[in-house]
Parts: C-alpha cells; sequence; structure tokens
C-alpha cells in the first residue's frame, strides 16, 4: 500500500511540472540560518546553514533599532528566553516593554547576548555568545564566506515583522518600516538575489507598488481558500508561503496555476520533508539543515 500511495503521489508530481512549474532548483532555505544547531539570527547560524551544500536561501527576520538600523531579529524586543542583556544579566521578569529595540540605539543592542543560555526547544543548539546582527553584517560576511569558499552568493530571504499591533510601539508604522527595508536591500545590491516575506499584506502591498519586479512572498498560518487570501493581499505575489501541516496537493495545484511557487514553513522532519517534496512544493524552510534528505 506504501508503495502505491508513493507511485501516485509521484504521478501528481509529474503532472504538476507537466501544468508548467519550474522545479529545477529546489529551494532549500535556513529558518533564522539554522535555528537547530546555532543561535537563531546570528551569524554563526548563517554560516552553519551554508556548511550544508542544498541550502539554497537564507532565511531571516529584521526589526528597526531606535537609531533606524535594520536589526535581524524574530521579536522587536529581547526574548527572555534565549537572551541576556548588555551586563550578562537575565532577563526573566522583563516585560517586553522594557526590552523593546525599537526604544534601544543598535550599539546598545548588539552589546546582548542571545546565544550562550541555548534554547531549551532546540537542544541540538549550540551554546555560543552571539549577537544580534544588522542585515549588512549578515550579508558582508556571507560574502566574505562565499568568496573564501570560491561559492557563489546564497539567496536571502528577508521577513518583515510587521504587524498592526506594533505599529509606533515596537516598530515603525509598516509604510516607515517597509520603506527602511526596502532602502537598505537596495543600497547593499541585493535586490537580485532577495525575496521579501511577510505575514502583514499591508508591508507586501507597500512593496508591490514600489518595486514590481521583487520577489515577494506571502507567508499564511492557515491554507484557506488561497483566492481569497490573494484577493485580500491585492496581488499574486511570486511565493506563497504557508505553514506545512495545511499543505496538500489541492494547495500546490492551485498555486501553481496562479503562477506561484508554495514554499512551506518550517519543516523539521525529514520524512515530512518527502512528503511535501512529492506533493510538488518548490521549497521548504527549515531549522535543521542536516536533516536534508541526502544531507544526514
Amino acid at each position: 500500500m506504501k508503495f502505491f500511495t508513493t507511485l501516485f503521489l509521484l504521478c501528481l508530481v509529474h503532472i504538476s511540472q507537466a501544468q508548467g512549474t519550474d522545479n529545477k532548483t529546489f529551494d532549500w532555505q535556513g529558518h533564522r540560518g539554522a535555528r537547530g544547531l546555532a543561535p537563531e539570527n546570528a551569524l554563526p547560524a548563517f554560516l552553519t546553514a551554508l556548511s550544508f551544500p542544498k541550502i539554497t536561501t537564507l532565511e531571516l527576520d529584521v526589526v528597526i533599532s531606535a537609531d533606524g538600523k535594520v536589526v535581524v531579529s524574530h521579536e522587536p524586543w529581547l526574548n527572555a528566553k534565549i537572551c541576556l542583556d548588555g551586563n550578562g544579566n537575565s532577563l526573566n521578569g522583563k516585560k517586553k516593554e522594557e526590552v523593546n529595540l525599537y526604544k534601544m540605539d543598535y550599539k546598545e543592542i548588539k552589546k546582548c547576548d542571545c546565544g550562550s543560555r541555548g534554547n531549551p526547544s532546540f537542544p541540538e543548539q549550540k551554546a555560543i555568545f552571539a549577537y544580534k546582527p544588522l542585515l549588512s553584517d549578515v550579508v558582508n560576511e556571507v560574502k566574505r564566506y562565499a568568496k573564501k569558499a570560491n561559492k557563489s552568493m546564497p539567496q536571502f530571504n528577508i521577513e518583515i515583522k510587521s504587524d498592526p499591533s506594533s505599529d509606533g510601539i515596537f516598530t515603525p508604522e509598516v509604510n516607515v518600516f517597509a520603506e527602511i527595508v526596502r532602502k537598505e536591500i537596495k543600497k547593499l545590491k541585493i535586490q537580485d538575489i532577495t525575496s521579501v516575506q511577510s505575514f502583514d499584506p499591508r508591508a507586501l502591498r507597500y512593496l508591490h507598488e514600489k518595486e514590481k519586479e521583487w520577489v515577494l512572498a506571502y507567508l499564511v498560518e492557515k491554507v484557506e481558500d488561497v483566492k481569497q487570501q490573494l484577493d485580500l493581499l491585492g496581488f499574486t505575489p511570486s511565493i506563497y508561503s504557508p505553514h506545512f501541516e495545511k499543505v496538500t496537493f489541492a494547495t500546490v495545484e492551485q498555486c501553481h496555476k496562479m503562477g506561484m511557487k508554495i514554499i512551506p514553513w518550517t519543516v523539521n522532519d525529514t520524512e515530512q520533508m518527502n512528503k511535501l517534496m512529492l506533493l510538488g512544493v518548490d521549497g521548504i524552510i527549515t531549522d535543521y539543515p542536516d536533516r536534508i534528505p541526502g544531507d544526514q
């Protein structure tokens, strides 16, 4: 029975590809670098991800500091579970408003250690000192790595961490936020190797209006009616990026018919990766590059 199920899925993939989807390069993305193996969104995680040959894209999140710097961080505050303050003290008991990155200059943010404590949710993660880098730090470090290793540059998938509830409190107003990120990407000259993703349709709409040719990815928590979600967004992005548990063959087929790639998040089980590949997805975002099929 398992053999026939696999054979059936392979036939579905063949049909999907025959309908015009370009799957020549499967896009393996290192989530927050390689969060399962090294401190998230920090330089060690990005370099760890690049040590795995199948990784094609570095996925990361950005927020804005008080002095307008584009900082690589998932939350716009210091996460007490993984970070220490600039003096090495625990942040337990601190309210997120007290450690708001949008109210801190970058020189203050950089002093904080977000790696030495490790991460209880990722026991395989190596506990080492790690600070929150600037987006420019990541790009420049990756360039040095690629040059030294004689490799081509990877892609970047940059998530704008905006939300209506955070506007003006933990982040700039959404259009200001998106514009700061847009200018930084262009300043770093990485727009041709970068996709920008967000759960916030407002940020994506702003960038689509400013940069028609940019690759944008719509992150969604739930797979409902894809067309209805895109009607809300107001345009068809290059990539539809749902939670992996919600992906079906019908979802993949619908995305491909609409001219979008589908890249689910965040897949940390090798068997699940194989199932999604059989469904015909165009890439996978994972915390564990070492669990990619064939790279174990």
